[in-house]
């Protein structure tokens, strides 16, 4: 039995992303580098850090192994404790077979014997795929000051928006009464951050009875939430002030990346009362050539820079070479990039070789992409929008 804990967080880490297309081909959503010395994942597991909770399964699904291996010990979030700590759990295998999670919810329900060895008072839930600061600890009390059985984080979107997320409609006291799953016509604007505080012994009642649904999607917002409404069960909104950005899309992965190029960033990614914690690996110093040019971007320990790099976010250990020009566009760890290769409005994943001469992506347009390990030819034109890799 370990030691008992107020508190265990569930972060849902196992979704293909398909709709970062190539970018997510070989790794996990949550895997996907970002903002030149980050993964994605390290946001929600140094949100927890920063917020007392030190007891975190991670659980995986689509192409784990590189997800694993980022995590290992959970020491670089200081998450590698004896009693709590980090753990990867990957679908539970009943007898000589896997069972896939079925979603959000059935993900929850496969573990709740994780869950159980703990008895916390309440489960913190939490998706592998936003970018932003959050302290956990002050949503708990707001759970714990409204006797909630569950507590919804929300964030207020721009009316012209909200018809594209999850709304959590509220009387006067914050509590939600109605969910809404991308309406036409909008009644709230406090869109779903799928970050959920649950008090124990609800969360396991209604995830064992869903489990018995056959006609049940398994997923909190379009069966758990509905069904704890129309239980009578309260429900509290919790409102997020600060920066959030999903970036489960092309154009919101290479937004999030642009944002930190303004002045100042919209988020603080070296504040040191919130740090945010990341598996790096002591690199040099970057060089940047007499004869480089590098403007308003973000150059990240390791790179060798010699040619033109504009508006531009550059991972570690990337190398742009002479007369080559990176316009407006994301390069990710060990990309090179050779003589005379223009990139513009675009993402070149890790370990790509982008050729001699070739054009990657157009000043307008949609982003172009080019996938992990990727070999471009030289001279090669990827149009906007297209994506190359295996």
């Amino acid at each position: 039995m370990q030691q008992r804990k107020t508190c265990v967080a569930m972060l849902l880490a196992g979704g293909q992303g398909s709709r970062l297309g190539i970018l997510t081909r070989h790794v996990a959503k949550p895997a996907v580098p970002y903002g030149g010395k980050y993964r994605i994942i390290d946001f929600p597991l140094s949100n927890c850090a920063n917020s007392g909770i030190d007891t975190v399964g991670v659980l995986t699904q689509y192409k784990p192994l590189e997800l694993n291996s980022y995590i290992g010990s959970g020491a670089p979030w200081d998450l590698d404790i004896s009693n709590g700590g980090v753990f990867v759990l990957p679908p539970y295998s009943k007898g000589d077979e896997g069972e896939w999670y079925k979603g959000t919810a059935n993900a929850i329900y496969q573990n709740l014997a994780f869950i159980k060895q703990f008895n916390p008072d309440y489960v913190l839930i939490l998706s592998g795929d936003h970018i932003y600061k959050c302290d956990y600890a002050e949503m708990i009390s707001h759970h714990v000051k409204t006797g909630a059985a569950l507590t919804v984080a929300v964030r207020e979107v721009p009316w012209e928006d909200a018809s594209r997320f999850g709304l959590m409609n509220t009387d006067d006291e914050g509590n939600i009464t109605e969910f809404e799953e991308k309406p036409k016509n909008p009644r709230s604007n406090k869109a779903s951050m799928g970050v959920y505080v649950f008090t124990w012994e609800k969360l396991r009642h209604y995830l064992e009875q869903d489990e018995c649904d056959p006609e049940s999607r398994n997923d909190f917002g379009q069966n758990i939430i509905p069904t704890m409404l129309k239980a009578g069960e309260k429900l509290s909104a919790w409102t997020f002030q600060g920066y959030w950005k999903d970036v489960g899309t092309i154009e919101s992965l290479w937004d999030a990346n642009m944002d930190l190029l303004s002045s100042p960033p919209p988020i603080d990614l070296h504040e040191r009362k919130w740090r945010i914690y990341a598996r790096n690996v002591g690199e040099p110093p970057h060089y940047a050539s007499p004869e480089s040019q590098i403007k308003d971007s973000l150059v990240t320990e390791g790179c060798e820079v010699f040619g033109q790099v504009t508006h531009s976010v550059l991972s570690a250990n990337v190398h742009i070479a002479r007369e080559a020009q990176v316009i407006d566009s994301v390069i990710m760890p060990h990309a090179v990039i050779k003589r005379g290769a223009v990139i513009r409005r675009a993402i070149v994943a890790e370990h790509a070789v982008i050729g001699e001469g070739a054009v990657i992506g157009e000043a307008q347009g949609d982003i172009a992409v080019v996938g992990s390990n990727t070999v471009v030819p030289d001279g090669y034109r990827l149009k906007a929008g297209q994506q190359l890799g295996e």
